[in-house]
């Protein structure tokens, strides 16, 4: 590869629509009206003796309006993302999410009569389905909790303009924040991304300010952004507890991941039970600091004094050519990312926090946004989201429908593309403070995506039980203090601000539950890269099928295929006993660099 080929930037849309008033976003519409009308026409037909041919047409036409919807959806929503102070893309994205709320009002009729279907029929039809087949049986395990057609109609209409403007909202709101923190005498202006890069920086004194002005940033909003948080909460109780019957609040997000709630309680428990795992490691941190015990501000800080920086081309090549070495297709995949100019990477104002991958129809190269600052993080970051884009394209030969896979399996192949790079980096740095960073970047992660996400579920069920019982927005934060006791035990000093760290977590209000299965896909892909190593070459082919399967099956077959059980107790365990190993290796290191010493 050249150097200096790939260069930082905006995104470009165009793939889907060349703006906001161009000819194409009417003709869209006016297609999204022609197929809902060829649509409804079918509701007649939905007869006792339909035939396979006329089910398969209608699904066809089902599958065109998803595709025409998910481009409209995707050019605002990814124009809003771009430039959240955007109101073109503002509007443009409220009118499509009420035009997405109205269609799916429109073909309710099609849900509801499938989901009511005796099973016999229900079976012949599914049968000859094809690539349909798994989103029609998950749609059939909706049924206890599907209202009647105009309840779901009422619902439909009610989420456009309540949890979905909430949620708009509330990125308006979040997104504009600047946060101002002096670093060399001179006082910065940040955006959110900006100021987490200092989370990390050498000099404790930054790091504690970073967190500071965070929290005081948010703080200023806690009246609006708890209260924000509580309606979510009721909302998310009323509609899908209280009306649909669901058991618990954790339970809506279990069905919609195929994942039975057993499964996440025992992920969850075997969480709570390894806590000890990382509190040795932070002990370990504190005295490779020289502190004698770890603060919060600390949990992410290098444990050497000087920090690795990566240029935008330097960054892209090491990706790429690490998913080469594992199997060049992958890299070829991650590479029409940069090609088709699907990548957002810029540092600006206004545009969204964090990082994502979008995709969109499986025709269409996805999209990934990240606000690419040159530290190591970000490297593993750029791997983590082209990991996302990879899983998409290996499943682009299945129906839009069923080409996504389940949250919990979402993250298999964006984690093992991160460990791919941090793998690449410990063989062929020869720098011994830059390995030893990155071993011990390596466990932050593992903390970061495994504990502290489970910990944040554990927070969401309490929260939602608190809400319930009508707590305040201080009782809020009691409980998150107690939930940081727990987590961090005696190994580490927790300042008080951090009871406010939940109102700054954007999951739990856009998507409640979604954060275990990032300790979900950690843990599995732990695992499989476990397997990885030991058995190279006969892996990858049950490596490729599982991405290739995207959300064509449920996770507990297509794992059972990879030959994962995820119902046992010594599966989920078996990824901390590799943590607990990858500890005892770093306080090895710590013997032998006091003995050099």
């Amino acid at each position: 590869m050249a150097a200096g080929k790939y260069k930082q930037g905006r995104w470009s849309l165009d793939d889907l629509f060349p703006g906001f008033n161009s000819p194409e976003i009417e003709e869209a519409l006016n297609q999204v009206e022609t197929k809902l009308q060829a649509i409804e026409a079918f509701r007649p037909q939905l007869l006792p003796e339909f035939s396979i041919q006329t089910f398969l047409e209608l699904l066809q036409e089902y599958e065109e309006l998803t595709q025409l919807i998910a481009r409209l959806y995707a050019f605002s929503s990814l124009s809003f993302a771009a430039d959240t102070q955007d109101q073109t893309a503002q509007t443009a994205l409220a009118r499509i999410q009420q035009l997405a709320a109205e269609t799916h009002n429109r073909t309710l009729f099609f849900e509801l009569w499938w989901k009511g279907l005796e099973d016999e029929l229900a079976r012949r039809l599914q049968d000859a389905s094809g690539d349909f087949s798994y989103w029609l049986e998950a749609l059939r395990l909706e049924r206890p909790f599907t209202l009647s057609e105009a309840e779901e109609r009422v619902i439909n209409l009610k989420n456009v303009n309540g949890p979905a403007a909430l949620m708009t909202l509330l990125s308006t709101i979040t997104d504009r924040y600047t946060f101002t923190l002096k670093i060399d005498g001179e006082e910065k202006q940040l955006t959110r991304d900006e100021l987490s890069v200092f989370f990390r920086h050498p000099d404790p004194e930054i790091r504690e300010a970073s967190y500071k002005e965070l929290f005081r940033v948010y703080e200023a909003d806690k009246p609006v952004l708890g209260q924000i948080y509580q309606y979510r909460v009721r909302d998310w109780k009323t509609e899908n507890v209280n009306l649909r019957g669901y058991s618990m609040p954790v339970s809506v997000r279990n069905l919609a991941n195929d994942v039975p709630d057993e499964v996440v309680d025992l992920l969850l428990s075997v969480c709570r039970s390894n806590t000890a795992v990382f509190q040795r490691y932070f002990r370990l941190k504190a005295k490779w600091l020289g502190l004698e015990k770890l603060r919060r501000f600390d949990i992410y800080a290098p444990v050497v004094k000087t920090e690795k920086r990566y240029d935008f081309d330097q960054a892209v090549q090491l990706v790429l050519t690490s998913f080469s070495r594992f199997e060049p297709q992958v890299a070829k995949m991650a590479e029409r990312v940069f090609t088709e100019h699907h990548l957002d990477s810029e540092v600006r104002a206004g545009k969204r926090g964090g990082a994502f991958c979008a995709t969109v129809t499986p025709h269409l190269t996805p999209w990934v946004l990240q606000s690419f600052n040159g530290r190591p993080d970000d490297v593993a970051t750029l791997a983590h989201e082209l990991g996302h884009a990879v899983h998409s394209m290996m499943a682009a030969h299945h129906v839009a429908l069923t080409q996504h896979p389940s949250l919990p399996l979402a993250e298999t192949a964006s984690t093992f593309g991160e460990m791919l790079v941090i793998d690449r980096l410990l063989d062929e740095d020869p720098d011994p403070e830059t390995r030893r960073d990155l071993l011990f970047r390596q466990m932050d992660t593992n903390y970061a995506t495994i504990m502290r996400q489970a910990y944040f579920a554990i927070f969401e069920q309490d929260a939602h039980e608190q809400i319930k019982a009508g707590a305040t927005i201080d009782e809020l934060s009691a409980v998150y203090s107690q939930n940081l006791a727990e987590q961090f035990g005696d190994a580490v000093e927790v300042a008080e601000i951090f009871n406010l760290e939940w109102l700054v977590i954007p999951h739990i209000y856009h998507v409640p539950f979604y954060v275990y299965a990032y300790a979900f896909g950690q843990l599995l892909v732990l695992s499989l890269y476990q397997q990885y190593l030991e058995d190279g070459q006969g892996f990858k082919p049950r490596y490729l099928a599982l991405l290739a399967a995207g959300g064509s099956d449920s996770p507990v077959r297509i794992l059972e295929r990879a030959g994962i059980d995820i119902y046992s107790r010594e599966f989920w365990q078996g990824g901390f006993d590799l943590l607990q190993a990858a500890v005892g290796q770093l306080e090895s290191l710590e013997v032998s660099q006091l003995a050099i010493d």
